[in-house]
């Protein structure tokens, strides 16, 4: 399948696909003129790309996911530490989010007369609650490269 058929399957743009291939995430298996061909199973490939994107593991963690021939080879303990990772974030999102909507409706005049926010502002100096890494802006990697 050539790349302009990948783009429409996958979603992604050509760039991407030729920066994954760059980064030997997947390979393409020739030219049809100076277009790149791939295997159908690069869809596949692309998709469990995604999913470990989402979870937020980096393109290089991703990559060593993949055996030199393209098989998946997932490390359960990588897995399991970004699980654990992902509970953290979600008890400092849960706790953030609560605080948050108390501070809305509390009803003291003054934020700082309120027991509860108080707690608030003394578990986020102690740093219990931590503002979560911001989002990845579009075509941005971890590292400050560029994702395309």
């Amino acid at each position: 399948m050539d790349i302009a058929e990948v783009v429409r399957r996958s979603g992604l743009p050509a760039s991407t696909l030729r920066f994954y291939e760059e980064k030997g995430l997947i390979t393409s298996i020739g030219r049809h003129g100076l277009r790149r061909t791939f295997n159908p199973d690069v869809v596949e490939r692309l998709a469990l790309i995604a999913l470990g994107r989402s979870a937020g593991f980096s393109l290089d963690e991703i990559a060593r996911m993949f055996t030199p021939h393209g098989r998946p080879t997932i490390d359960r303990k990588l897995l399991a530490d970004k699980a654990r990772e992902l509970d953290a974030t979600i008890q400092n999102l849960t706790a953030m989010r609560d605080g948050l909507a108390h501070a809305a409706a509390c009803p003291e005049p003054d934020h700082f007369d309120c027991p509860k926010f108080r707690r608030l502002l003394k578990a986020a100096a102690l740093g219990v609650i931590q503002a979560p890494d911001r989002p990845l802006s579009p075509g941005k990697e971890r590292s400050g490269k560029q994702r395309q």
